[in-house]
């Protein structure tokens, strides 16, 4: 098992420590429906060093990532971050991604903790066509923390007042320096909620954690851990890989069209994307049901007829709405919100209805 940098404070501070993408991770600290209303009313700092990070370098990167990847990176400029998916030929999904452009010819790119290996061999697969482009993995001498919730600006303001973070537009990043280290400021997340993620040495990592925590302590800021950034990121809607896609999903049957921007050139798994927009058949929903009973990965769903309709992607107690939530893959045909569904949990049938994502609206 590897161990974030940060790994002795988490044990220092109680956390239940679990496996998770083959690392020792704080699942939780002092619970995760009090962390979970800490990020959506105050403030909450992750520790999510186990993600993998790349830089691909070369005069000829952002070609090579525009092949290797189904969003548009021609869109994106220096300081820009884009949310990218990369795919098999038969248009499964390898992983879902950060790409950061630092310039023309540099590109950092975060990845699932999980998928990081694998990640890194594909890529490094489809490199040699593209002439002089590099891999380089750098997720062993990098941290990344994540300071979320709306009094986050203000705990940024305390620990770099000559920085002003909270101008960065959502998908915007810029380097910063701490004590003379350079750090990297991203205004994205996971949790729905104003923040920024900040990538940074190992080295200074333990330092910069304890004075985030320490200047959030007027704003309630709590260390939050991967339990409760399920349930934030859940409410949200987004995706999870191993929940919503994997390999054997196809993004354009998982609310990630958007992504898939068929109208560029040629990428790895277009012309999979392109059979599948013709005639999709599943489709990515949210659902709640009656009562307290908790929906898990690969329930079924039935319609009135119990006739089977689809599975259970990811599902939990939303500590916001106080019911059960969760997602699901359906047949489109009974994706509409308010369409009446029931969920098979432990042998009996529960009464629910698909719903509008995101659950909660920020």
């Amino acid at each position: 098992m590897k161990k974030t940098a940060l790994y002795s404070w988490h044990e220092q501070a109680g956390a239940k420590i679990i496996d998770f993408g083959g690392y020792l991770m704080p699942v939780q600290y002092s619970g995760i429906i009090a962390e979970h209303k800490a990020v959506r009313e105050a403030a909450g700092l992750f520790d999510v060093s186990h993600m993998g990070n790349f830089y691909v370098r070369g005069v000829r990167a952002g070609e090579f990532l525009q092949y290797l990847t189904t969003n548009d990176l021609s869109k994106v400029s220096d300081g820009e971050a884009q949310y990218n998916l990369m795919l098999y030929t038969d248009g499964g999904v390898v992983d879902d991604l950060i790409i950061y452009r630092i310039d023309a010819e540099t590109y950092f790119l975060i990845v699932n903790a999980s998928n990081a290996q694998k990640d890194y061999a594909w890529i490094q697969k489809h490199i040699g066509a593209f002439e002089g482009v590099s891999l380089e993995d750098r997720t062993d001498e990098l941290s990344l923390v994540a300071l979320q919730g709306p009094m986050s600006g203000a705990i940024l303001r305390k620990v770099f007042p000559d920085e002003d973070c909270n101008t960065l537009a959502s998908f915007r990043f810029r380097k910063v320096y701490y004590n003379g280290t350079e750090l990297l400021i991203a205004r994205t997340g996971y949790t729905g909620e104003q923040g920024v993620e900040i990538c940074l040495p190992n080295e200074v990592a333990l330092e910069l954690w304890s004075v985030l925590m320490k200047a959030g302590e007027e704003y309630g800021v709590q260390p939050i851990g991967l339990g409760a950034r399920d349930t934030l990121r859940l409410e949200m809607g987004y995706s999870l890989y191993g929940h919503e896609i994997d390999s054997t999903v196809n993004p354009l049957e998982a609310r990630l069209k958007w992504v898939v921007k068929m109208e560029k050139g040629p990428f790895i798994g277009k012309e999979a994307c392109r059979q599948v927009e013709l005639n999709p058949r599943y489709a990515v929903a949210g659902f709640s049901l009656d009562g307290r009973a908790l929906p898990r990965q690969h329930f079924r769903l039935y319609n009135s007829d119990r006739q089977e309709i689809g599975t259970v992607c990811s599902g939990t107690l939303s500590p916001t709405l106080q019911e059960p939530i969760g997602t699901c893959s359906i047949l489109r045909e009974y994706s509409r919100p308010g369409t009446h569904v029931m969920v098979e949990i432990r042998g009996t049938m529960h009464q629910g209805v698909i719903r509008a994502l995101p659950f909660v609206q920020r």
